[in-house]
C-alpha cells in the first residue's frame, strides 16, 4: 500500500512503514525498513523476513534502481500500462510504474523515483535513466 503524505513521517521501531514523501520541494523519497539485527533491507513488513525479527529502523532511499521484471497490463485500464518490480539500490524491491514506450521497457534498466505519481493505482513513478536504444542494436 502507498501513501503520500505532505509532512514527514515518524515510525516506532517495530512498526509497519513504506511510503511515498516528499523529501524537499519538486522530489519525493521512498522510505523502507532496516532490521537492526541483520542489516536486512525491506518494503513495508512488521517482522524482517531474514531473521523474524521485529526491531526495524526507518531509513529514506535514495531513489535509484533497477528493473528487475516487467509486465504490460490491459486489464481495468483504459489504455495499456506496465507493471515493473524495481530493486532499489538499497536492497528492496517495490512494485511501480516506469515511464515511457512499454516496449522500451526491460530488465537491467536503470530508473529514478519521479516526482510524478501513477493516478490510478497511487504507485510509485519511475523513469528511465537511460534512453532505450536497443532497437538499434
Amino acid at each position: 500500500m502507498y501513501h503520500h503524505s505532505g509532512s514527514a513521517v515518524q515510525q516506532g521501531a517495530g512498526s509497519a512503514t513504506g511510503v511515498l514523501e516528499p523529501a524537499t520541494a519538486g522530489s519525493e523519497t521512498i522510505l523502507f525498513q532496516r532490521c537492526t539485527w541483520c542489516a536486512t533491507t525491506m518494503y513495508h513488513r512488521l517482522l524482517c523476513p531474514a531473521c523474524q525479527g521485529g526491531d526495524l529502523r526507518t531509513e529514506r532511499s535514495e531513489g535509484m534502481g533497477t528493473v528487475r521484471h516487467t509486465t504490460v497490463v490491459h486489464r481495468n485500464t483504459p489504455a495499456a500500462r506496465n507493471v515493473s518490480l524495481i530493486e532499489m539500490a538499497e536492497g528492496f524491491v517495490v512494485r511501480g510504474r516506469v515511464m515511457g514506450p512499454l516496449i522500451g521497457i526491460h530488465s537491467g534498466d536503470r530508473v529514478r523515483l519521479s516526482t510524478a505519481k501513477d493516478p490510478v493505482r497511487g504507485e510509485p513513478v519511475f523513469q528511465l535513466l537511460d534512453e532505450p536504444f536497443r532497437a538499434w542494436h
